[in-house]
């Protein structure tokens, strides 16, 4: 499936910040097998004095740009054409959940993809018993890794309740878990938790999730946005399978990947530091466009 892409983030501030550094993570990636980037563009406004692209530990594309003039708003424009080739139908060839221990233990790596980076705490992720406990009620009767994957994420699904009004972008994994209530970004955080208590390696994805209008309704310009899911390593015959709790989808083609990290601090669109004074207002809009059918 190709994509045309269009990203906004503005950020706007109520006395003019007169300096800035930040490093964005908004570039779609590159995934051999699973997603092609054909082509890309990062625009940044006002103009940078100094930009530098990198890559960061987990190979997500950075850009790291410094501005230098009172400006009252910073804008971060991407557009790119993206072709995914994700088939969502799975054969289950995970580990059985007893033997799970044993597969991570005879990974002999520390490289990107090792799964010892996504099993113990992380800046955003604290493991709790009553997640934990959560994890464990939706494993139950499970025959394998994946089934418990599938299994909680369905669950969050079934048993939270989406609402942007009641979280904020640092609310703790277990606040959320406690109300039952969030977005995206908490669902995947919970998730996460449970599974990593529960000894499955767990991280974070940060991507487009394309959106489709109701039947005979125009598509709203706009009206898609950044999007969070679960991956977790299922055992050395499978690796690495991702699941939206959100939706409660294996996710496929209609997923695009921007970032790859442990938790939401990996893999922040903008982090960076200002000089300015008093807050800021945050608008997004995201086109998520098909270019064909197949």
């Amino acid at each position: 499936m190709r994509y045309e892409i269009r990203m906004k983030l503005s950020y706007h501030y109520p006395v003019p910040a007169t300096a800035g550094r930040h490093l964005l993570r908004l570039m779609p990636a590159s995934i051999a097998g699973e997603q092609r980037l054909e082509t890309a563009h990062l625009t940044v406004r006002p103009d940078p004095v100094e930009w530098r692209e990198g890559v960061d530990f987990f190979g997500n594309r950075t850009d790291d740009v410094a501005l230098d003039k009172p400006h009252s708003e910073s804008v971060f424009e991407m557009t790119a054409r993206i072709d995914r080739m994700v088939d969502g139908q799975r054969i289950d060839f995970s580990a059985r959940p007893d033997m799970l221990a044993r597969e991570i233990a005879a990974q002999a790596t520390l490289a990107p993809e090792a799964p010892h980076h996504f099993l113990g705490a992380s800046p955003r992720i604290t493991l709790h018993p009553a997640m934990t406990n959560y994890g464990l009620k939706a494993a139950r009767g499970a025959q394998s890794v994946l089934e418990i994957f599938y299994a909680l994420g369905r669950l969050i699904h079934a048993e939270f309740k989406f609402d942007p009004d009641a979280t904020e972008v640092d609310t703790p994994a277990l606040e959320a878990f406690e109300r039952r209530e969030g977005v995206c970004q908490d669902f995947t955080h919970v998730m996460i938790s449970c599974l990593r208590g529960m000894g499955i390696p767990a991280g974070y994805v940060s991507g487009f999730l394309r959106t489709v209008p109701p039947e005979g309704q125009a598509r709203l310009e706009g009206a898609d946005a950044m999007h969070a899911w679960v991956r977790a390593w299922c055992g050395a015959r499978m690796g690495w399978v991702e699941f939206d709790p959100t939706n409660a989808l294996e996710v496929a083609n209609d997923h695009v990947v921007i970032a790859y990290g442990r938790d939401y601090s990996d893999i922040a669109p903008v982090k960076g530091v200002m000089r300015l004074a008093g807050g800021q207002r945050t608008s997004q809009a995201v086109d998520v466009i098909p270019l064909d059918t197949g």
